[in-house]
């Protein structure tokens, strides 16, 4: 038996011969092409860019990895044209939605099923609008409901997130004030205003303790439902790290509940803010001041049906620039974060 025996390669013909590539090396058929894809494999992060980096590091070009590179290069150049790409569906469709409906409203009033007075239009209200800005009573009415409302459901969000750790973490905890929890957020928070008037009177307590029982049950529900969605590995990773019970819910349990969170932060905001305006209405005089319940209460006591709708469409108006301006964004990010968002039909 020879000392050197012939490779097998060499001395079988039907094995293709494979050109070996040196680390860092241009594959064969990708000439100039597989640099530009490296530097750009350095600034992505995603899983396409690791699939491109990897299909240029093997030490072979076989037509699974050409096709596997062609791939994450396409898909890294849909990525930048989608991130670069304005969607302007996204401002489109919202403002045709709303001339239609303020077109059907406008046609409604034209047919004079009902009397003006009673059902005024859209140029009746938005001539109201402008006088209320020129008094000044439209800035005021604003301001005053959109600090109270911004004021009451942060402290609520500081009240309810260690609140909702400690019940998801603790079983005994949530099995005792469970129930009681979710029975708060069933019970309208309009049914808290007269008690909310005899123990702090006319005064902004009164509001602010309305937006707190409100807002607080949601948000709590909403982190509990977000701790239940977690994976068991996360807690037995946490574990086997040694981490803590503290380290545990601020490290691994509420990044891990931030979709469930999120849900309920959304939902504790528009119970702060309903909330808001049902005791902004019921409760007036003393040294509450003058918002946007305020303007809709006083629209009712002068039958001025100008005042009340636009009242209600500035209310409308708050909740859907917040939302879009503040909650929109985040859970867009969480989902891009999170490789979610081109499910999603945000």
């Amino acid at each position: 038996m020879p000392n050197n025996p012939t490779p097998l390669a060499e001395s079988n013909p039907l094995v293709e011969q494979q050109p070996v590539v040196e680390p860092g090396a241009t594959p064969a058929g990708f000439p100039g092409r597989a640099s530009e894809v490296r530097e750009r494999v350095g600034s992505e992060t995603g899983p396409e860019s690791r699939k491109v980096h990897a299909a240029l590091t093997r030490t072979s070009t076989g037509n699974e990895d050409l096709r596997e590179l062609e791939a994450g290069l396409d898909s890294l150049q849909s990525d930048a044209a989608r991130k670069h790409r304005i969607d302007w569906s996204r401002v489109l469709l919202p403002v045709a939605a709303l001339v239609i409906l303020v077109l059907i409203w406008q046609f409604y009033v034209t047919l004079g099923l009902k009397r003006r007075d009673l059902v005024p239009g859209p140029l009746d209200v938005l001539g109201q609008i402008g006088v209320l800005w020129g008094e000044g009573k439209l800035q005021e009415a604003v301001w005053t409901s959109l600090q109270r409302g911004l004021v009451g459901f942060l402290i609520s969000v500081a009240i309810a997130t260690p609140v909702g750790l400690l019940l998801a973490q603790v079983a005994p905890l949530r099995r005792a004030f469970g129930p009681l929890i979710s029975g708060l957020q069933v019970l309208p928070s309009v049914a808290w205003v007269p008690a909310a008037i005899i123990w702090f009177g006319l005064t902004d307590a009164t509001v602010y303790f309305v937006v707190f029982m409100g807002a607080i049950p949601s948000i709590i529900n909403g982190l509990i439902s977000g701790v239940d969605q977690i994976p068991p590995q996360y807690r037995r990773v946490g574990t086997v790290l040694g981490a803590n019970r503290l380290q545990m819910a601020l490290q691994i349990v509420l990044p891990a509940a931030l979709p469930g969170y999120l849900s309920g932060l959304k939902q504790g905001w528009a119970f702060s803010w309903r909330s808001l305006m049902a005791a902004e209405i019921i409760a007036v005089g003393g040294t509450i001041g003058f918002g946007l319940g305020s303007m809709l209460n006083q629209g009712r006591d002068l039958s001025d049906m100008t005042i009340v709708m636009a009242a209600i469409l500035l209310i409308l108006a708050v909740g859907i620039l917040i939302e879009l301006l503040v909650f929109a964004p985040i859970e867009k990010r969480l989902l891009r974060s999170r490789g979610l968002l081109a499910g999603s039909t945000r």
